[in-house]
């Protein structure tokens, strides 16, 4: 029962995420559409992909935080236990990318480039979040878990290899990744 609740509040986090980005993107849009401006036929194509590939990451990390690490993707209701597994161990940040993917994704696809504007400002946004208030507090709460799992998972750029979480702390271990 305890599970399911975890999950309902994940689900109306989410959908209230969703909606505040989407009339951001829609407000900025209808500036494109007053101005005629538009991007080429075949961004939508592209942006089909994105926004599917965005999509799934977003999903698989709340499914992630709910079941693995008991709470939400939420900052002030944030997981109880560390999350390295799943998406999280190719990229420290896959819930900001694969939102930034969906955003990017409705931005070609409605063919606008005031949107692709709005994923550039997100990015910074998400980036200064991480840096000053997301990276300390992790560190703070999970000690050197954490601090393991940043020595071998890149915040924005996923590695080559997986990182399998260790033994000791939880968090993955050079020794452990597999090419």
């Amino acid at each position: 029962m305890k599970q399911a609740f975890v999950a309902v509040r994940a689900f109306v986090y989410a959908v209230g995420f969703v909606s505040l980005w989407a009339w951001l993107a829609l407000g900025v849009r209808h500036s494109d559409i007053e101005r005629g401006l538009y991007l080429p036929f075949w961004t939508g194509f592209v942006g089909i992909s994105f926004f599917a590939l965005g999509a799934i990451i977003v999903l698989s990390c709340v499914a992630f935080f709910v079941v693995e690490g008991r709470g939400t993707p939420a900052p002030f209701d944030p997981p109880r236990r560390f999350v390295a597994s799943g998406p999280y161990r190719f990229v420290r940040n896959p819930m900001y990318l694969g939102a930034l993917l969906v955003l990017s994704g409705f931005g070609l696809l409605a063919r606008s480039p005031s949107v692709l504007g709005l994923v550039a400002l997100a990015a910074l946004f998400a980036h200064l979040f991480v840096l000053f208030f997301e990276e300390p507090f992790l560190a703070d709460r999970f000690g050197e878990t954490y601090a393991a799992y940043r020595r071998v998972t890149n915040r924005w750029v996923p590695r080559v290899g997986i990182a399998e979480p260790s033994p000791e702390t939880g968090g993955p271990s050079r020794a452990e990744r597999r090419p």
